[in-house]
């Protein structure tokens, strides 16, 4: 088995349609949604009442005390996951042939939040533990300490492409020879007054509660949360222990759009870019994608520019495309993990994950949306999009096995 070829040996995932990977993409490919009443703001006065939550959560069930304790929500989300995903892979972590990519695109906002708001109201001071639940790179360091990984550790925050960056540092690490696996882990728990109120105020929330990716009614995302991860290892590793690959990586890229902090390129320059760049890294030619798995967040701006990039780079040809938010909202950074599970899931099952929400496509957008139901297709190679704040664009390309 060449060298040079990255497998998925495991995947992990806890979202709002589900904790694991059977019960998420179960759900996902069923046309289940995972957005509901959020509770707990019902007296903080902002104008959005829904959500998409892990449901049925007790952090117990999944985590020792100590942990529990130790870990906020985002970094729970990521840790279970990545425990799931090691679990499925078999891999022997102990040693510095392993490493770990964290992504986050907004850490630790919540208890940051909640903090500042206790010392102002009743001059209760920040614990001893307040730095270490902040940080976004603490969920590693714990996966870390407690399965015995010395292998090179990172920690990737670029927005909402923060997951497909983690893979793509993965398999950067891989490929430089520093680890023959990698374990890359999401998690995001952000959903608080504080961003809901910055959000609001730039329009890209929507104030309904409805996701709705290239809808000609969409008015913007719903926050979500949850955690993803992946095992990565290099063609020798999974040869060396007689591995099953779930999935190949054929190819990655990132770039930037050098355009606007929070608005993204109106042409889609940037993003056709990151998609043709990763074609490049995979050695295929467009013809050879079968499905694409967009960022789609509903908003009004984001899903043109997206729309009008997959046509520069795909043309005339109709390659079915569906955004997964309309059924898990906008999971941020773990978004670029979870919507890159549910593309192998499309190839493992030829179910295509429904655009749910999409009930009335916009003709501006002029993409082949998949019904909302989902629908069958024969899938072997997927691509995933993730773009984010600042003008950062991700694209994985994974494949059969």
């Amino acid at each position: 088995m060449d060298k040079s070829r990255i497998f998925i040996t495991g995947m992990g995932a806890v979202t709002p349609l589900g904790i694991g990977v059977q019960a998420y993409t179960g759900n996902l490919l069923s046309g289940a949604c995972g957005i509901g009443m959020l509770q707990g703001l019902e007296e903080s006065g902002l104008p959005v009442a829904r959500a998409a939550v892990i449901k049925d959560y007790a952090p117990r069930d999944y985590l020792p005390m100590r942990l529990v304790q130790d870990l906020e929500p985002f970094m729970q989300y990521a840790y279970i996951s990545a425990e799931e995903a090691v679990r499925q892979s078999g891999i022997e972590t102990r040693g510095c042939r392993t490493g770990i990519v964290m992504g986050s695109a907004l850490s630790g906002i919540k208890v940051i939040g909640e903090t500042g708001a206790q010392f102002a109201q009743t001059g209760r001071q920040a614990g001893p533990k307040f730095l270490t639940k902040a940080m976004g790179n603490i969920a590693a360091a714990h996966f870390s300490i407690n399965h015995g990984i010395t292998g090179p550790c990172m920690t990737v925050s670029t927005a909402c492409s923060s997951g497909g960056d983690a893979v793509l540092t993965a398999t950067m690490m891989i490929r430089a020879g520093m680890a023959d696996a990698v374990v890359v882990m999401a998690g995001e728990a952000a959903i608080c007054p504080t961003l809901i109120q910055s959000l609001i105020k730039t329009g890209a929330l929507s104030r309904t509660g409805e996701s709705r990716p290239f809808d000609i009614n969409r008015n913007g995302f719903v926050l979500g949360e949850g955690g993803g991860a992946l095992v990565l290892e290099s063609g020798d590793s999974v040869r060396k222990r007689g591995a099953s690959p779930i999935a190949e990586i054929l190819g990655c890229a990132n770039n930037a759009d050098a355009y606007n902090p929070v608005s993204p390129d109106p042409g889609g320059e940037g993003a056709a870019e990151c998609m043709r760049l990763a074609l490049g890294a995979a050695e295929l030619g467009p013809e050879k994608i079968d499905y694409i798995n967009a960022h789609g967040t509903a908003t009004v701006m984001g899903d043109i520019a997206e729309a009008k990039a997959i046509r520069a780079v795909f043309g005339d040809r109709s390659v079915p495309v569906s955004s997964t938010k309309g059924a898990t909202g906008h999971m941020m950074g773990a978004g670029g993990i979870t919507e890159i599970i549910a593309c192998v899931a499309a190839i493992r099952t030829g179910t295509l994950p429904p655009d749910l929400g999409c009930t009335d496509p916009d003709p501006e957008c002029g993409l082949s949306i998949a019904a909302e139901t989902g629908m069958k297709q024969k899938t072997d190679i997927a691509m995933s999009n993730a773009f984010g704040f600042g003008g950062q664009n991700s694209c994985v390309i994974v494949g059969r096995v």
